[in-house]
């Protein structure tokens, strides 16, 4: 029997019984912290069977100047096919952080039109503490597949977006990064980009939505969002790069918050435009 994701969660009990199905794919999208300094080198593990999923060198615009930039429908889909996805695969994703850069992945997967695709809820720390299978990474090859990707575009915006949504009631503008870089009080970690943030934003540090590396529940998750869009139509998320502006993104598909964008640049891009105005506390 083939599987069919229908919520943005899988737990890793849950993957573990379905670690075998047909047509489950597991994609390791663990990518470093932008904010992370050099510490000691480590042995990397992966869940078995994983394939990694390269989001920086691979599944990113090479040719753009901002980092992590969506790339076109017709090359999202010739990658996604090379790396063995078809139309029917299910697709759990996870990160060796817990929550970090995995639900980037939901997000790119979802904004092509693939919707059966989850995240693992505390990424590969949870699934080696229910003592599940793990091994050192090993290069598949794998059969090419038939995925069709068809870009929703609404799903993603850039600064043009952004600067027409500032004078805009109905829409809000919600940044991931942490307070003192929303409020310009830390230096970025990007030596030429700016500091501050949007005007007329709001913060919602992403690491509020998790709590030992797993999302909160909809209950926890609820009052947070109604607090901050109770009076939207449309929600853009922001953040450094586009990476954890996609955790908010997430966990406004948790509570079931529609019409929703991520601004793929985010900071770096807007941060580094001296036409655009900022903000700083």
């Amino acid at each position: 029997m083939k599987l069919q994701l229908d919520a943005p969660l899988v737990s890793p009990a849950w993957l573990m019984e379905n670690l075998d199905a047909p047509n489950l794919v597991v994609l390791d999208a663990t990518m470093a912290k932008v904010t992370t300094k050099a510490g000691k080198p480590f042995q990397k593990k992966q869940i078995r069977n994983a394939r990694f999923f390269d989001i920086k060198h691979v599944f990113s615009d090479q040719n753009s100047p901002l980092p992590n930039t969506m790339l076109s429908e017709d090359a999202f889909e010739k990658k996604a096919q090379a790396f063995g996805i078809n139309q029917d695969t299910a697709i759990v994703v996870y990160d060796d952080l817990g929550i970090y850069s995995a639900p980037r992945v939901w997000w790119m997967f979802r904004s092509m039109g693939h919707t059966n695709i989850a995240v693992l809820d505390g990424g590969l720390p949870a699934w080696q503490q229910g003592n599940f299978p793990i091994e050192d990474p090993i290069y598949r090859t794998v059969e090419i597949g038939n995925f069709k990707a068809n870009y929703q575009s609404e799903m993603f915006c850039n600064s043009d977006d952004v600067l027409k949504a500032l004078h805009a009631s109905s829409v809000g503008i919600i940044d991931a990064r942490s307070k003192s870089r929303f409020d310009g009080t830390e230096a970025e970690p990007r030596k030429e980009i700016r500091s501050g943030h949007i005007p007329s934003s709001q913060n919602l540090p992403f690491s509020t939505l998790h709590k030992d590396g797993k999302m909160l529940s909809k209950d926890e998750l609820t009052p947070i969002f109604k607090n901050l869009t109770s009076d939207k139509e449309h929600v853009i998320f922001s953040c450094g790069s586009g990476i954890t502006a996609s955790i908010l993104a997430l966990g406004a598909d948790i509570v079931g918050l529609q019409n929703t964008a991520v601004y793929d640049g985010s900071w770096t891009d807007w941060g580094g435009n001296h036409e655009l105005p900022i903000q700083k506390k």
